[in-house]
């Protein structure tokens, strides 16, 4: 596994184990701000995670797209990542 996927899947663990401390605080009605503050550390490691993935995308799978000559593939892969932005961008 290349550092770039270490770093994101070390980003969606400690995501899930921040999801787990959300659900229990929930659970035994934490004070509310506490677990909006907890809620943001999630939302900024998954945001995180997704831009390693983006650069990581971009860097292999849709670099190589584009240097072949397979227009109809650079076309698709070029819609892709628009949908996805605008997706992330939502």
């Amino acid at each position: 596994m290349n550092t770039n996927k270490e770093k994101t899947l070390i980003n969606f663990k400690k995501a899930q184990s921040h999801l787990t401390k959300i659900i229990d605080m929930v659970e035994k009605d934490a004070y509310c701000i506490n677990v909006m503050q907890q809620n943001l550390a999630v939302i900024g490691l998954l945001r995180s995670a997704h831009q390693m993935l983006m650069e990581g995308h971009l860097n292999s799978c849709f670099k190589d797209a584009m240097a072949a000559k397979n227009e109809k593939k650079k076309s698709e892969m070029t819609k892709e990542i628009l949908a996805v932005t605008k997706m992330f961008n939502r």
